[in-house]
């Protein structure tokens, strides 16, 4: 399974409510760079995953339309939240994409490559792609990619 996660892209700093903040226009060419990285690098049968907030949903729309809003994904909720509702380390798909937030997706990353969760941080737009492998009986998670949209 490969497991990509993908922090939202530069939003605005205020907004009616949290969920309701929009990306930048900064934000939107961040989203389009990584879009473009990801597209020469995934399947057609990639899924994405978004959480309910607007910010989210637009970073995700830079890719297409082929976005799944999950509940389980937005701020607040906790790392084993993304895990489970990417179905790691089995996976509900070959590719998982999961655009969220910060600090959820870096303590993910953290517990991925530690073992338990620390704050790690991922930069705004930024992937960190993780794959499952078996090498003999045992399973291992390997780190393929560390991507900002800066180094673009």
């Amino acid at each position: 399974m490969n497991l990509i996660l993908w922090r939202h892209a530069e939003a605005e700093d205020q907004a009616s409510s949290d969920l309701a903040r929009q990306l930048t226009p900064r934000g939107r060419k961040q989203a389009q760079g990584i879009a473009k990285w990801l597209r020469a690098r995934i399947g057609d049968d990639a899924l994405f995953l978004a959480s309910p907030a607007t910010r989210t949903i637009q970073t995700a729309e830079a890719f297409g339309d082929r976005y799944r809003v999950v509940n389980a994904l937005a701020p607040g909720n906790g790392a084993q939240a993304v895990l489970d509702a990417a179905g790691w380390p089995d996976g509900i798909g070959e590719t998982v994409v999961v655009i969220g937030h910060q600090p959820t997706l870096g303590h993910v990353a953290a517990l991925l490559m530690t073992g338990r969760e620390s704050d790690w941080s991922i930069r705004k737009s930024g992937i960190w792609w993780f794959q499952t492998r078996t090498r003999g009986s045992d399973g291992q998670t390997v780190l393929r990619a560390v991507v900002n949209p800066d180094l673009l």
